[in-house]
């Protein structure tokens, strides 16, 4: 008689990202405008200065990821947290690289495209898929991270290219992107994209349209905005990305209670 298999099962493993769905698309769009200003609040507004802005939001940003890779699922306001800081450290890595380094758009926004590709490159070699549903490791949630930092540099390059070296302006600019976007939209609906293409395509352009309205909203009149200043802008849009991280966590706990009542039914 064969002795009972006494092995414990594994637990499940929960991924450490959230569902792309309509609300993850309003906070990312509204976490990578309050990365652009708030950016320029510090640097400009402040007086920081790009340097010691770079310097004091890298150590938050780090001291946010140790965070967020500890919690070893998906917790909103971790997470979110992570992207609102990603988001002005990626802004910042490109204003050094043009403004203090005197490297042109041009040139940023392909080495940006390329280091991109190959972090995608290598991701896909080593886990054989490069899908956002399946972030189980910290290895993957590693390649995770480092690509989201790289779409908002390149972003924020991309973006910075057409509103200023193009001269199309802020406004023309956020249209543009946002076209792309729908573009990309009707493609998945309608042609079958590739779900993961479709979504880091979308992903990597939210940021110059994010971007694009955060500078119209906040620029002078005189630099083609609406003059409502970076303190405002930033506020305005970190206090929706927190009402929505705090609507975010009270359903996923009224959905792990819903769940458990099951359970135990």
């Amino acid at each position: 008689m064969l002795a009972p298999n006494r092995q414990q099962p594994a637990p499940p493993s929960h991924n450490r990202v959230p569902d792309v769905t309509l609300d993850f698309w309003v906070i990312k769009l509204m976490a990578v405008t309050t990365g652009e200003t708030a950016a320029d609040y510090l640097a400009d507004t402040i007086g920081l200065g790009l340097t010691v802005t770079s310097l004091i939001m890298t150590g938050i940003l780090i001291a946010a990821l140790v965070l967020q890779f500890a919690q070893k699922r998906y917790v909103p306001w971790a997470y979110w947290l992570a992207v609102v800081l990603i988001s002005i450290v990626g802004t910042l890595v490109t204003d050094n690289l043009v403004d203090t380094f005197g490297v042109r758009l041009q040139t940023t926004t392909i080495a940006f495209s390329v280091a991109l590709a190959a972090t995608f490159a290598v991701w896909y070699a080593s886990e054989r898929t490069l899908s956002i549903h399946t972030i189980f490791t910290t290895r993957r949630e590693i390649f995770y991270w480092l690509a989201i930092l790289l779409t908002f540099a390149l972003g924020t390059a991309g973006g910075d290219l057409v509103a200023e070296s193009f001269d199309m302006g802020y406004l023309t600019t956020g249209l543009l992107f946002g076209g792309a976007i729908a573009l990309i939209v009707l493609a998945y609906w309608l042609l079958n994209l590739d779900g993961i293409l479709a979504f880091w395509l979308a992903y990597i352009l939210t940021r110059p349209l994010g971007a694009s309205f955060g500078d119209l909203l906040s620029r002078s009149a005189r630099y083609g905005g609406l003059g409502f200043g970076t303190i405002f802008t930033s506020l305005l849009f970190l206090g929706c990305i927190i009402a929505l991280v705090l609507h975010m966590t009270l359903k996923g706990t009224t959905d792990e209670a819903d769940e458990l009542l099951l359970d135990l039914d």
